[in-house]
């Protein structure tokens, strides 16, 4: 299973197989902006190829018991742990993350499959009260072929999140990772594979946005999971249409914490550093905001410089505090953002610039004084940039915090339960973390509000994105007469 040394071709039906245009992209270490491997590119003929292997293994997986099931699952992450330290470093020399990071990436993945496996043969129908002319009862079946779009920011830790379910419902999958992060998707399929996932069961087709395009609309898939940017995910949505294909979407945040007066700001600047600067920012439930009462605002601020300024920098496998950005365009975004918030006069506190060095580096940076209709507080920046918006008693925090086109995840900072609990009843958001970030688990779900996203992954909740309901009903004899919309 094994790639060709400096060469990953395309994973169909349990067999690495070249590109049909003999294509191949160069993925690049962005922290030496050293070449790593050559990626074959799939086109509409090799998606065609993946689809319908999955279609064909999808039949008989569905079929396979679902204790069997589980424990094939449960055995995926046996295999993830006993590779976790290569995994670890393959993916911090692929995406640029700090190797401690990468490393809690993996155990998170394996725990994916962990937790999944355990649902396997607990998703059960229900029995219907209708009279006893008739029995009634649904049925959970798979929906067939799953379609996953991975985003460049946690491949390996996104792809377990929606593969694992997937699987345990009994779905086959074709993965179409990030091109700038394509490697652990491999790995880890193949890991499944030794695993004893059957070998159609899991397929992986390499590409930029062609690749996607060639998989959602394809007509051979039944379901669509889609992390990334809101356009992006639009895109997928118009493609989706054509077939009338389900999608879940979880396109980003711009995330706010609240801030009230009574808040321990030792404690806030912790999670706040967490929140923020954990994967250089390229987190979509990271803390972009900070919605800041003005008697503890200036306190606030000068622990968060402190700590952006006392943060080291370096490439991920030296397991700094901040690695570099994924690729040279997203630093260019990043840097432009910054530029847009000087240019509209929010108070550039810290950072904002990039060190003189190799890899695509962004020091963590901290704005001041920012207002809620600037650009950097209304769009998703995706990098290590926090702006502080403070607010007086005569103003709303949770109107101002509401005030985006975006609903993934907020924060409430306060030690009055009352408050805490209006706040989140207020806030529109899909998660609500109290006096914390990072709150949500793998047992919990997780989506958006608005242009966040559609459907909710992890949790038991995920598994309605693979599974569709099929009622029975059976007559007993009864007098009969039943009319459409009884």
């Amino acid at each position: 299973m094994t790639a060709t040394e400096g060469r990953h071709d395309l994973l169909i039906g349990g067999e690495r197989v070249t590109p049909s245009s003999g294509e191949y992209l160069t993925t690049v270490d962005p922290a030496t902006e050293e070449p790593l491997a050559d990626v074959a590119v799939a086109d509409a003929s090799d998606v065609d190829r993946a689809v319908a292997a999955a279609r064909e293994a999808a039949s008989a997986w569905r079929d396979v018991d679902p204790a069997e099931r589980g424990r094939v699952v449960h055995r995926v992450a046996d295999r993830i742990r006993e590779a976790i330290d290569d995994l670890a470093a393959l993916e911090s020399r692929d995406q640029g993350k700090p190797l401690s990071q990468a490393r809690s990436d993996m155990s998170s993945a394996a725990r994916y499959f962990e937790y999944y496996a355990g649902a396997a043969d607990k998703l059960e129908g229900k029995s219907v009260p209708v009279g006893t002319d008739q029995v009634d009862f649904t049925l959970r079946e798979p929906y067939g072929v799953s379609a996953q779009i991975i985003p460049w920011n946690f491949p390996g830790n996104i792809l377990a999140r929606g593969v694992a379910p997937a699987l345990v419902a009994g779905n086959a999958v074709v993965v179409k990772p990030a091109p700038t992060t394509p490697l652990s998707a491999y790995r880890l399929a193949e890991l499944c594979l030794e695993a004893g996932v059957p070998d159609a069961a899991i397929n992986v087709v390499s590409g930029a946005g062609e690749t996607g395009a060639a998989l959602t609309r394809h007509e051979g898939v039944d379901t669509i999971t889609f992390t990334g940017s809101v356009a992006t995910g639009q895109r997928v949505m118009e493609a989706a249409a054509t077939s009338v294909t389900p999608v879940t979407l979880e396109l980003g945040g711009k995330n706010p914490a609240v801030v009230y007066p009574d808040a321990d700001v030792t404690d806030v600047a912790d999670w706040v550093e967490t929140g923020i600067f954990t994967n250089a920012g390229q987190v979509c439930s990271a803390v972009d905001r900070v919605v800041v009462h003005e008697r503890i605002h200036d306190r606030f601020v000068d622990e968060i410089a402190a700590r952006a300024e006392a943060l080291t920098l370096g490439p991920g496998t030296d397991d700094p505090d901040v690695g570099p950005l994924n690729s040279a365009e997203h630093l260019e975004r990043v840097r432009d953002y910054v530029a847009t918030g000087e240019r509209e006069g929010a108070t550039l506190v810290t950072g904002g610039r990039s060190p003189d060095r190799e890899g695509w580096f962004f020091e963590p940076t901290v704005f001041d004084d920012v207002d809620r209709g600037m650009t950097i507080a209304q769009e998703e920046i995706f990098g290590p940039v926090l702006a502080v918006i403070p607010y007086a008693d005569a103003d709303d925090p949770i109107e101002i915090a509401n005030d985006v086109a975006y609903g993934l995840v907020a924060g409430v900072f306060t030690n009055d339960v009352r408050r805490a609990l209006r706040a989140a009843q207020r806030l529109e958001a899909g998660n609500v973390y109290v006096n914390k970030w990072f709150g949500d688990t793998h047992q919990t779900p997780f989506g958006g509000y608005k242009q966040s996203g559609i459907g909710r992954e992890k949790g038991l909740e995920a598994l309605d994105s693979y599974l569709q309901t099929k009622n029975v009903a059976i007559d007993l004899g009864g007098a009969g007469g039943d009319l459409p919309g009884a």
